[in-house]
């Protein structure tokens, strides 16, 4: 842990100048309190850090969550060992593939019965928050139950025991990201209104008390709930899937979910705070969370320790060590072979912005993580499913 300064703390020992001088920006805002707890795996991102935890003070900076609101992670733990798995690995991938969309701009054609219900739910919920969701995307529900692309995935995977769980990281879809771009400008737009200076354009902030706050609260609240409906439908499709893979029934013996962008109210160092978390999970003590590594590496099932200097907070996966068109500069598709051996995933060029090595070693991530979070299980990829 390093105290940058009264109010930045950083626990990534492998950490950029630049990032670090992007943390420091943010944390000078009159209504950062306490301070800015920046996580393991910290890098740059647009306007706020991405891999830090934001507690403000009577106003929220959108940007400080991010585009895709609610992004976050959904495991499951079955009964199944992975020596159960004696069928062709490729016909899971590619039925996982067939049963959810993949990829940026992919959504579904129609509604199952499950999807249905929740899209229910969710218009009720945005109704009580007084918004159509449709004024943003008129497809929004045909988008429940998609991936999208980029860092988002599906894995089928085994932990120290060699117990199957299914694995999978999504947010909000394309309905969030128009939400949050919003609300960045709506943010922008009100600084410059009332001439106040910002570090950076994407540190705009709106004031708690304005009906601007309040739109974006409501409205970010409901984003969140799709994500976390989001994630349940493709996690039914997939236990669905992999049922028909082995041949009989899957009893889910823990199903685990948590945001890594996201904001909520929480009490710290005795003040009610807007928190937001931007690349990072809630690690209360005893809380279950979830830490993905890059495709080809170990990904963590943890338990909060209730850091109260890192505002009970941790580490949401590897972070990057080069942006995604350094890395296809940089690797080869025999190098992604090569760090995806023993996997099956879908052999393309489409994948070299997510070579395990564009990211920071995850075992790096996790010791600098020990008085975050503890282990309860490692798992390691047996079938990996991404969007070009």
């Amino acid at each position: 842990m390093q105290r940058v300064n009264d109010r930045l703390i950083n626990w990534a020992s492998l950490v950029e100048g630049g990032t670090l001088a992007q943390a420091e920006a943010a944390s000078k805002l009159p209504f950062i309190f306490p301070h800015i707890a920046l996580m393991p795996d910290a890098h740059l991102g647009k306007g706020a850090t991405v891999g830090s935890v934001i507690p403000t003070l009577g106003a929220i900076i959108p940007a400080a969550v991010g585009v895709d609101i609610g992004c976050g992670m959904a495991a499951v733990r079955t009964q199944y060992h992975r020596d159960d798995l004696t069928a062709k690995l490729a016909d899971l991938r590619t039925a996982i593939e067939r049963a959810v969309p993949l990829s940026a701009g992919a959504y579904n054609t129609s509604l199952t019965e499950s999807a249905a219900r929740r899209v229910e739910e969710l218009t009720a919920k945005a109704d009580k928050a007084g918004f159509d969701p449709g004024r943003y995307a008129g497809n929004w529900a045909l988008q429940l139950g998609t991936l999208g692309s980029g860092n988002h995935f599906i894995e089928v995977t085994a932990d120290e025991r060699g117990r199957v769980w299914l694995f999978l990281h999504s947010g909000s879809r394309g309905v969030g990201n128009k939400i949050a771009t919003h609300h960045i400008k709506v943010a922008q737009e009100s600084v410059k209104r009332w001439w106040i200076t910002v570090p950076d354009p994407d540190l705009a902030y709106l004031a708690e008390g304005t009906d601007e706050f309040w739109h974006y609260i409501r409205e970010l609240r409901w984003a969140q709930d799709f994500a976390l409906s989001n994630r349940d439908e493709m996690m039914d499709r997939v236990v669905a899937c992999f049922a028909e893979f082995v041949g009989g029934p899957v009893e889910e013996l823990e199903r685990v979910q948590c945001h890594h962008n996201y904001t909520e109210q929480e009490t710290h160092f005795g003040k009610k705070v807007w928190l937001s978390r931007k690349g990072a999970i809630n690690a209360e003590e005893g809380r279950p969370g979830l830490i993905p590594g890059s495709m080809g590496d170990a990904s963590y099932v943890v338990v909060g320790k209730g850091n109260r200097l890192a505002l009970n907070s941790s580490p949401h996966g590897a972070g990057r060590n080069y942006s995604r068109s350094k890395a296809r500069k940089t690797f080869t598709r025999e190098q992604l072979r090569e760090a995806m051996k023993g996997i099956e995933y879908r052999d393309t060029d489409a994948f070299l912005d997510e070579i395990p090595q564009a990211y920071k070693p995850i075992d790096v991530v996790m010791k600098d993580a020990e008085d975050l979070v503890e282990v309860r299980h490692t798992l390691r990829q047996i079938v990996n499913v991404k969007g070009d």
